[in-house]
């Protein structure tokens, strides 16, 4: 009978440990979200050939620019908020920026 409640109260206590772990995990994960919300870019279509990258970071930024099938057209670090994608032919563009831990994809058009 001892054994019952010893593998009873075994269970309960690693079920309690893996739910307290898993809430932990919950809430970091808004953090990440946040500061992939703050990273992205203005104006979206593009005209003037210049995009504005928006952080809250003043750090070093990781450009790169895919087209729709994948193939890298564009691979950049800036530090200034200004780039110039006057080079790439108009069409439509997947973005992803990285600063430092966060990243952020968006779709990115040209005119």
């Amino acid at each position: 009978m001892r054994k019952k409640y010893f593998y009873i109260v075994t269970l309960l206590l690693c079920l309690f440990a893996l739910t307290v772990t898993a809430q932990d995990n919950i809430r970091q994960q808004p953090k990440t979200q946040e500061a992939t919300d703050a990273l992205g870019f203005y104006p979206n279509p593009v005209s003037n050939g210049k995009i504005y990258i928006t952080s809250k970071t003043t750090g070093n930024k990781e450009i790169t620019i895919f087209d729709v099938l994948g193939k890298k057209v564009l691979q950049t670090t800036t530090s200034t908020r200004e780039l110039n994608v006057s080079s790439i032919s108009p069409g439509v563009y997947i973005i992803k920026i990285k600063d430092g831990d966060a990243s952020a994809t968006r779709k990115l058009i040209l005119k």
